[in-house]
């Protein structure tokens, strides 16, 4: 947004610096050309005066010194000419009009012709840096009726065009850095407008990420993105304490019902000594079981409500000793289910950015679940590489039954079990809660089929 904003700054100052500019050079080119004009007629005027008052040699002779030395000190050509196109006196370089070797329609021809009329040259091409190399001014030789001929003047532009180019150069330089001056300005006004927007951008980020207490920080900026930022914060807050009670409430309750719980568990055990064989004793194993199941869904609650509180903040930390503690820790329970439990790519050190602990705890979920869904004799390898991106990525894959690709995006939902598995024991929580820890920090938890059967889960967590 930044850049955009800055683009259309940029674009619309340069287009107003350039539609001041390009006016001020084309009038100053223009002043120019009218001053050389005004210049050089008043020396035409006073040849033709000097060829009109011409009767002797001495006179002819007084004119052609004049207009010599003016050719030679400005480098011009002047030819004074009668109605018939002869030519009286001239010096310099240039041919004459009609002397047979430039064009009829020269524009020494046609001034030639003006002047004969008993007209004045009065406009010149305006003149730039790239030409035009030579002028023509024409003064008639008398007036009116009495025109008897015309001075005729060639004359360079070479210091008139250097002129040109001069002021031309310093307009440029001073347009580049009023622009260079307004994109300073513009850089700070764009940075004033955007910073609380990027404030608010990185606050809903965070609050996305499960961090409550992410607030917008950033006080500049209009009044208006001000008062947004006022009320963006007070939104959060009555969304944290909203969640707040809420996981409170969870937290609380599991833990108030597991005491009553625990003791209902220990009195139905202390009670199974004194039933009689027969279908109350089975009945009574059920009961025992269930009441342990709604145990382990109480501390599931309980784990998730810590989880989403959101207290803890993410810190770094060694993912490849995390897989290889938890991994020596669950040999001996894959052992005891007949299940082979190996690890492949594991590096000396893996550092990633997440929760205290993450790895492991994510880690002891993906394991337990394995143990629980992969019949006897089967193969669970748990892989660890770095991604092209820089994640640290932490693979669990077996070859047991899997799931069908309708229940794979249910997997990390609460209480979610697919009909095959619900007789099998647990509360549905372990990979809602590990989902919720690689969201908290800032990774995310995959599920997908393994190859050529089985379940595949990637836990990928963000670098240090």
């Amino acid at each position: 947004m930044r850049r955009r904003l800055l683009a259309v700054l940029l674009v619309l100052m340069g287009a107003a610096t350039l539609l001041l500019c390009l006016p001020l050079a084309d009038a100053y080119a223009r002043g120019r050309t009218e001053h050389l004009l005004l210049q050089r007629r008043s020396e035409a005027v006073r040849f033709a005066d000097l060829a009109e008052r011409m009767r002797t040699a001495a006179d002819r002779r007084e004119l052609s010194d004049e207009i010599e030395r003016y050719a030679q000190l400005y480098g011009a050509s002047v030819a004074v000419v009668d109605t018939a196109g002869g030519t009286l006196a001239r010096a310099g370089t240039a041919p004459a009009p009609n002397d047979g070797t430039g064009p009829e329609s020269s524009p020494a021809a046609n001034a030639l012709a003006r002047a004969l009329t008993g007209r004045s040259t009065d406009r010149l091409p305006a003149l730039r840096p790239w030409g035009p190399a030579t002028v023509v001014v024409a003064e008639p030789v008398g007036r009116d009726e009495r025109v008897s001929g015309a001075v005729l003047m060639t004359l360079p532009t070479a210091a008139a065009r250097r002129d040109v180019t001069v002021r031309w150069s310093l307009i440029a330089v001073g347009a580049f850095a009023a622009f260079a001056a307004a994109a300073l300005v513009a850089f700070g006004i764009a940075r004033w407008l955007l910073r609380p927007v990027l404030d608010l951008d990185r606050a809903v980020g965070r609050l996305t990420a499960g961090r409550l207490q992410a607030r917008a920080v950033s006080d500049t900026g209009p009044p208006e993105l001000r008062h947004l930022r006022r009320h963006f914060n007070t939104m959060a807050q009555a969304l944290a304490d909203s969640l707040g009670r809420q996981r409170d409430f969870v937290a609380d309750a599991s833990h108030q019902l597991r005491n009553p719980l625990a003791t209902l568990v220990l009195q139905m055990e202390n009670v199974e000594p004194y039933l009689a064989p027969g279908p109350g004793r089975t009945e009574h194993a059920h009961a025992l079981d269930e009441a342990e199941r709604l145990e382990e869904l109480l501390d599931g609650l309980l784990a998730l409500a810590r989880v989403e509180s959101g207290t803890a903040e993410p810190c770094e930390q060694d993912a490849a000793r995390a897989v290889r503690e938890r991994v020596a820790a669950w040999r001996p329970v894959f052992r005891d289910a007949r299940l082979e439990l190996t690890v492949h790519g594991l590096p000396d050190a893996l550092g990633v950015r997440a929760l205290p602990d993450a790895v492991g705890r994510v880690l002891d979920a993906l394991l337990d679940n394995a143990v629980k869904f992969v019949p006897g004799g089967g193969r669970v390898e748990v892989g660890v590489r770095r991604s092209a991106a820089g994640e640290a990525v932490v693979r669990v894959a077996d070859d047991g039954p899997g799931v069908t690709p309708d229940q794979l995006p249910l997997l990390m939902r609460r209480f979610a079990r697919s009909p095959e598995h619900q007789n099998i024991r647990g509360s549905g929580l372990g990979l809602a809660i590990a989902d919720e820890i690689a969201r908290t920090s800032g990774g995310r938890l995959t599920a997908g089929a393994n190859t050529p059967r089985g379940l595949a889960v990637e836990l990928r967590l963000p670098p240090p």
